[in-house]
């Protein structure tokens, strides 16, 4: 990652401005490095910054931690859940928020990964406010995921019989498995086959209305 700060397109006040880039830095920094090491102290020699400044920004390391989760909720909703919404209900717009999901890890648009999967993992037996954001934010992906697949049951795509919640389950344990492997086994076929996994689940508990799906890779 650069050691300067990122620009971000202008029209708020300069203050907001910067504070929205050293996040974005610190994003890609804790991505890299682990949430658990980003401290004032790291993200200014990254930046090449005084320790005052970002302290004019935030005021403890669990400050800047809290703050750089919400920057990374809000790229992934750029760049994941926004796209999304905009496909049709239904399975297709189940399967857009997968692919998307799947793609912005391919894209490497967290330079580490997978922000939030590997955030999971650091703090998941670290109790306090971090941790506790953690799965808020995880927890409402899985709503949103949940709510995804009761969009395509309504439409008539899914069988009546499936229950939204366990499938939003099962494509999410697909999904973090699938990034475990690729990240700790540096297996490049990883999220392929846990695209094609997820596309053979989707398919099995589909009706005969499901509008088509992608065709198997």
């Amino acid at each position: 990652m650069s050691a300067a700060v990122k620009p971000v397109p202008p029209g708020r006040p300069r203050g907001a401005r910067t504070r929205e880039s050293i996040l974005r830095a610190a994003v890609d920094l804790a991505s890299m490095e682990g949430l658990a090491g980003l401290t004032i102290g790291r993200l200014a020699d990254e930046l090449e910054m005084s320790k005052s400044g970002l302290f004019a920004h935030f005021g403890s390391k669990e400050e800047l931690q809290l703050a750089t989760v919400e920057m990374a909720r809000t790229i992934f909703v750029e760049h994941v859940i926004n796209p999304a919404l905009a496909a049709p209900k239904g399975m297709p717009r189940l399967w857009a928020l997968c692919n998307l999901w799947l793609e912005h890890v391919e894209e490497r648009i967290f330079s580490g990964g997978c922000f939030f999967t590997a955030a999971s993992f650091e703090f998941d037996s670290r109790p306090g406010a971090v941790r506790d954001r953690i799965a808020q934010v995880m927890r409402k992906w899985l709503d949103i995921l949940t709510r995804a697949a009761q969009s395509a049951q309504e439409a008539g795509h899914l069988k009546a019989a499936i229950d939204p919640a366990g499938l939003a389950f099962e494509v999410y344990s697909l999904a973090m498995g699938g990034y475990w492997a690729k990240e700790l086994f540096h297996d490049s076929k990883a999220t392929a086959q846990v695209r094609s996994a997820i596309l053979e689940r989707i398919r099995a508990v589909a009706t005969k209305s499901c509008p088509r799906m992608p065709p198997r890779r």
